[in-house]
């Protein structure tokens, strides 16, 4: 298989059930980077085939992850996918053709959107139909904004669109998922602590009931059925956690 210079670049822990299939996904690239975030399964061994360089580094926060892998890439351009994620053929054909023109190309980065799969169902709806990340990016103008929790490319430069999509794998079982809810509302209570007040009311009860009626309602998670009504559920139940934790981080309780 033809080899291009992009460097992929697979920032994971405990991803032994994930790891293989999307280090298969990226095989046509010329460097495939683990960034590994001290796994204490068997992820590294099960990856080892597939990488040409391991980076390990104790977790701190994704952008912060990322934001260090990224400069130890030894191609311009990057292709970022989260272990959760797979380039699909036809994904990966378009970014092929792309790459083979990319000095005539204007951009920087480009957007790619994603197929949400959560509970064995593809969601249509629920808030993630528009979903997008930009994932094919050059190192030199891009890096990942200083947020702990869902931070996005600042690009030095114009952004563009690939019309193929990610395939994103979001659900591993109901308690593992929770848990993960529950690392976010940790990560999003340092995010929101200088931009928000005194916790009241409207952060624990409105807030969380608004955000449950947009996704069920207003993104039409009913459409999803069973599935969309669990997310709108877990959505509520993360924005309620968020503040729960901010309350305990001012005061220094765990």
């Amino acid at each position: 298989m033809q080899k291009y210079k992009i460097t992929a670049i697979v920032p994971c822990y405990n991803e032994s059930h994930n790891i293989v299939e999307v280090l298969k996904s990226v095989n046509f690239c010329d460097e495939i980077i683990l960034v590994d975030s001290n796994s204490t399964d068997n992820t590294v061994e099960l990856a080892t085939p597939y990488f040409d360089k391991l980076l390990v580094r104790d977790y701190e926060h994704s952008a912060s992850q990322k934001n260090w892998a990224i400069p130890q890439a030894k191609n311009e351009w990057i292709l970022l996918v989260d272990a959760d994620e797979r380039v699909t053929p036809a994904l990966k054909e378009e970014i092929i053709s792309l790459f083979d023109r990319i000095d005539q190309q204007p951009h920087v980065g480009y957007w790619i959107g994603r197929l949400n799969f959560f509970m064995g169902k593809q969601v249509r709806f629920s808030g993630w139909r528009n979903d997008k990340v930009i994932r094919f990016f050059k190192k030199s103008k891009c890096r990942y904004a200083d947020k702990q929790v869902h931070s996005e490319i600042v690009a030095d430069g114009s952004v563009g669109y690939l019309k193929n999509k990610l395939t994103h794998y979001k659900y591993v079982g109901m308690d593992a998922h929770i848990k993960k809810l529950q690392r976010y509302a940790s990560h999003q209570a340092v995010d929101y602590d200088k931009r928000t007040g005194r916790i009241t009311g409207f952060h624990l009860i409105i807030k969380p009931v608004w955000s449950f009626c947009k996704h069920y309602f207003v993104q039409l998670g009913f459409l999803d059925g069973f599935v969309g009504l669990v997310i709108a559920y877990l959505r509520g139940y993360m924005v309620f956690m968020r503040y729960v934790k901010l309350w305990l981080l001012r005061r220094n309780i765990d």
